[in-house]
Order: structure tokens, then sequence, then C-alpha cells
């Protein structure tokens, strides 16, 4: 069932960034949420919006970009209703527009060819103690903001230790990577005899 309007209140978790990036990006946008009562909604068509520029930024891009190809899809329907004048019925719809700028969208997104990638691009931001948005993370390890953000304030995976240090300049939360530690790792070995090792005079640590 296709969502008819949710509030904005609900954003921010969606998409795992403060209140404050949001309105940014309602501002970008030039979406103007629907007030009903105390609260405000946005509807079906700018949440596909909102997405689209989500995943955009997800997979490196930059809200710039994206309203490039935007004003590219706006300005390619414009020449076509002009070519049909004809037409007096013919009314671009939002949701087209919203379909030919996820097309765009999926042509600037990166191909990442080798799956074993994502564990180096972590491994390089734990040596150089980079801090990645929860965005940047969920793109890393193949899950959605929401879930890195449902995480709380640390979680482990691939051998990585993720905590929350922060907020991001474009108010995503910052995490920094630690390596997990080795469980079950065996003691440094004494270099002695079995007859050494049993007996009672025989004393390891120096006097």
């Amino acid at each position: 069932m296709e969502i008819d309007r949710i509030p904005i209140t609900q954003l921010p978790s969606r998409y795992g960034i403060a209140r404050s990036n949001l309105y940014t990006r309602l501002k970008d946008l030039g979406i103007e949420p629907e007030k009903m009562g105390k609260k405000a909604f946005v509807n079906a068509e700018q949440l596909r919006l909102l997405d689209a520029l989500h995943e955009h930024i997800q997979k490196g891009g930059t809200t710039g970009e994206f309203l490039k190809s935007i004003n590219g899809a706006r300005s390619l329907s414009n020449q076509t209703l002009a070519a049909s004048p004809n037409e007096q019925n013919l009314v671009f719809q939002p949701h087209a527009l919203v379909a030919v700028v996820e097309a765009i969208v999926k042509r600037l997104l990166p191909n990442t060819g080798n799956r074993l990638s994502y564990l180096r691009e972590l491994e390089e931001a734990y040596e150089r103690g980079w801090l990645l948005s929860t965005s940047e993370v969920a793109d890393l390890l193949r899950l959605s903001p929401k879930t890195i953000a449902a995480y709380g304030q640390e979680f482990s995976d691939a051998g990585f230790v993720f905590t929350r240090v922060g907020t991001r300049k474009g108010g995503e939360i910052a995490w920094s990577i630690d390596k997990q530690s080795s469980f079950g790792a065996l003691p440094p070995q004494l270099d002695i005899g079995v007859k050494e090792a049993f007996s009672a005079d025989f004393d390891p640590e120096p006097k």
C-alpha cells in the first residue's frame, strides 16, 4: 500500500539525519510541508523526491548535482509540452518527474564490482582516523541509514566497532571506527622444557 502522507517528525529517523539537515533538504527541494492541526506532513510524491535525494547522497553525490538533474528533467518536460501545443489536456505529473530523476540518479551511482572493497575502505577509514556519516556507514555495510541509527551508541560489524562521536557538518551522526578485540588468543608461550615446567624449583620470573 502506497503511503499517502507521512509526518515530517518521522523523517530524521527514516534517513538517519538531524532535524536541521532535514529542513535544509526540504528548503533545497522547494518542498512545503502540508500543515494539519499541529502537525506537518509531506505527501507521497514529496517523500519519493526526498528518498531519491537521500539515495543520491548515500552514494557520494551532492545536493547540487541532484538539483541539476531535477532542473534538467523539468526542462525536458517543458520542451515536450511546448512541442505539443494542441494537447491542452496534457499535464506533467510530479511522479513522472520523480521517475526521471531516479533514472538519472541510478546512472550517476558508482558500480561496486568487488564485494570486498568495502572492507578495504573501512580499513583505510580506521587507519586514517576518519569519522564517517551514518549514510556513509550504511552504504559501506549495505544497510539502510535507519538501521544504522537504530543500533544506538555503538555496534560492531565485519570485525570493526562503530561508535557515535558527534555530528558531521551536514547534520548526520558521525561514527568513529575501531578494530574489534581478538578473543581466544593464546598467551605467549615460554621457551622451556617439559621437566622444567613441572618443577617446583623453576621460576620463570627473574628475581
